[in-house]
């Protein structure tokens, strides 16, 4: 797909111009002009189509990304079947048009839709996102914007739709929480539930009221327009003071049984090739670790975990209503569920001659993994993944992620035997008290596992290490370090580039750019929501994507709404200051995230005879003028 460069005029559409009734006659004939129709027409197996009038309540649950991308999320396939099976209640799906489409909505004056029924976003009486990544935040604004809905929550009026969110990023959604009536924090089954049963009880009550009756009554739900933020003259944050009776912290939901959650057993199969084709089955929510640098797993830090019988049950049920050829245990940390080899042993015995493979997409290296490989034999051998995220023992010790050398090779040799032809890893750069060994240890490891595959098929192996810039995560011990400059991380890709040559290690990178302005978003506060209404009307949508992304338009777009975007990515926050997200609690407290940051801190000495990680490239503001073809080479090593 290519992204045209193009900025836009946010504007409204007047009410006579939505007509559902017309929706899709205007629609179709615009379909065989863009790229992939299939994902607009709706009507997939084991969609449901619901009769409006028999239900008291409209829920659409909106992706901010494409359709191949959205039918790939399991959340959004568990609301889905969640809601429809209420009878009082029904849901639908909207996705991101693509700009081809869009553009041509915009010319004909047609508004964001349900890919169900086909009718209009504004006519549903709940709408549901999913905050994934701070890069889709322009999509979001974008979506509202072209479904003729107030892009602010002060400007709606009661008739409008109520617009909640959920997903990683709520916990630390502030840059585009004005836009928002709520906010879903931590597990959304039953507090979304709990959002609709209220709506409807209090329909037809102000919108004040009813929001401040869900902020009361519904535990997870973070209501930001009743959050005054105050500000120091410096910048920083200096109070944030609930009203009208809002918790103050706001806790998050759990679901307390995991086994007891609503499982979509009837997934919508899409009609057009989704980025994850197959059976996404949740074995476990949470994660054992804690590493220093995941917000995912503080985020999601109560440990549960669906028994072996059900999920047995579950993955025959879902095949039969499928056919999928694939099935996936998918959690944070997959080899870390108890009975991980009962389960693919099960699995494995089921499926083999049904021609279905099992994978598991998310593995933990230590002296246990090594024993996972035998029982993926049905898995196809394109690519075995592994994550050691630094290249040395002893950062991973610092970030809490201790891999052990010898775990990590011989969970290599094992995947080697059983077939793998190559390897990828994850490595992270940037990282608080990163030092030259440690960037040397990452190309040293990959060149090891090589060798390693050389020694058990005679020839060396292939080996793809993928290269992501650190950026500093709320909730985590490092939210208080600050990201660091692109000299540096571009130094550090050059030198990779440098050592992997005439070896069978192949580089790729992360762009530092879009990770930075990233970086912004996530440490950012309510003052950046001019910065995201800037970027869409000056044509930014899609910046997740590569070919749509524009650093230097994002540039351009902090400096005309004054925005040192520094000051939120890069600066070092002291730990006693007002955190734009200290109103959201998520289990674990501001001070043992504060201790957890001082002992690293404190352990970074016992390194201070290595010598940090110098960049050779000139002062700090050169970053802005990167060349774009310069820039390329260096990423792709």
């Amino acid at each position: 797909m290519q992204c045209p460069d193009r900025g836009i005029a946010l504007f409204w559409y007047p009410l006579h111009v939505i007509q559902s009734v017309t929706l899709w006659d205007r629609l179709e004939p615009l379909l065989p002009f863009v790229e992939s129709p299939g994902q607009y027409i709706g009507g997939e197996l084991n969609s449901i189509r619901k009769d409006w009038k028999s239900v008291d309540i409209k829920v659409a649950v909106a992706f901010a990304d494409t359709y191949a991308i959205g039918m790939s999320h399991l959340g959004l396939q568990i609301f889905y079947g969640m809601i429809n099976a209420r009878p009082d209640a029904l849901c639908e799906r909207i996705f991101t048009p693509w700009i081809d489409l869009e553009t041509k909505m915009r010319k004909e004056g047609i508004p964001l839709f349900s890919i169900d029924s086909h009718l209009p976003a504004r006519d549903f009486d709940i709408i549901g996102f999913s905050l994934q990544s701070e890069l889709a935040y322009t999509n979001i604004i974008n979506m509202l914007d072209l479904a003729g809905i107030p892009i602010w929550q002060k400007d709606r009026e009661d008739r409008d739709p109520l617009i909640i969110t959920g997903g990683p990023n709520g916990s630390y959604c502030e840059p585009v929480a004005d836009f928002f009536d709520v906010v879903v924090l931590g597990d959304g089954e039953d507090a979304f539930m709990q959002i609709i049963d209220l709506e409807k009880a209090n329909r037809g009550a102000p919108r004040r009221e009813r929001l401040k009756a869900i902020a009361q009554k519904v535990t997870g739900a973070y209501v930001p327009s009743l959050y005054e933020i105050a500000y120091n003259g410096d910048g920083t944050v200096k109070s944030i003071t609930p009203l009208e009776g809002a918790p103050f912290p706001v806790k998050k939901a759990a679901v307390e049984s995991l086994p007891d959650a609503f499982f979509p057993t009837k997934p919508i199969v899409p009609h057009t090739q989704a980025v994850h084709d197959r059976i996404n089955l949740e074995i476990m929510r949470g994660c054992p670790h804690r590493c220093r640098f995941c917000h995912a797993v503080n985020f999601k830090n109560k440990l549960r975990f669906r028994p072996v019988d059900q999920l047995v049950a579950f993955a025959e049920e879902v095949y039969r209503n499928t056919g999928y050829d694939e099935i996936a245990l998918t959690s944070l940390s997959s080899g870390d569920y108890p009975q991980i080899q009962e389960l693919m042993t099960r699995l494995n015995a089921r499926f083999k001659s049904r021609a279905v493979s099992v994978s598991l997409p998310s593995l933990r290296i230590d002296e246990k993994l090594a024993e996972l490989p035998p029982l993926m034999k049905t898995v196809r051998k394109s690519g075995f993944t592994i994550a050691p995220e630094a290249g040395t023992e002893d950062l991973r010790k610092l970030i809490r992620k201790p891999i052990k050398d010898e775990d990590l090779y011989n969970c290599a040799r094992s995947a080697f035997r059983e077939g793998w032809n190559h390897l990828k890893c994850y490595f992270m750069v940037g990282l608080p008290m990163e030092t030259e060994q440690d960037i040397a240890g990452i190309v040293e490891t990959a060149k090891q596992i090589s060798r390693i595959g050389k020694e058990e098929s005679g020839r060396p192996a292939d080996v793809n290490v993928t290269i992501s810039p650190f950026i500093p995560k709320p909730h985590t011990p490092f939210q208080w370090a600050g990201q660091r400059d692109f000299a540096y991380v571009l130094e550090v890709e050059r030198r990779l580039a440098q050592m992997v040559k005439g070896s069978r290690v192949h580089l790729k990178t992360h762009d530092a750019r879009s990770s930075y302005v990233e970086g912004v978003f996530a440490r950012g506060d309510r003052r950046l929501a001019k910065v995201v209404v800037r970027a869409v009307k000056e044509g930014c949508r899609f910046d997740e994507w590569r070919e749509c992304f524009s650093f230097e338009r994002w540039m351009e777009i902090f400096k005309l709404e004054g925005v040192d975007p520094d000051f939120y990515a890069r600066r070092e926050i002291p730990v006693a200051e007002v955190l734009p997200w200290d109103m959201i609690d998520i289990g674990l407290t501001k001070e043992y995230l504060a201790r957890e940051y001082q002992y690293c801190r404190e352990a970074s000495q016992a390194r201070a005879n290595v010598t940090p990680l110098k960049p050779s490239l000139a002062a700090e503001k050169i970053e802005f003028r990167f060349p774009e073809k310069e820039f390329h080479a260096w990423s792709e090593g």
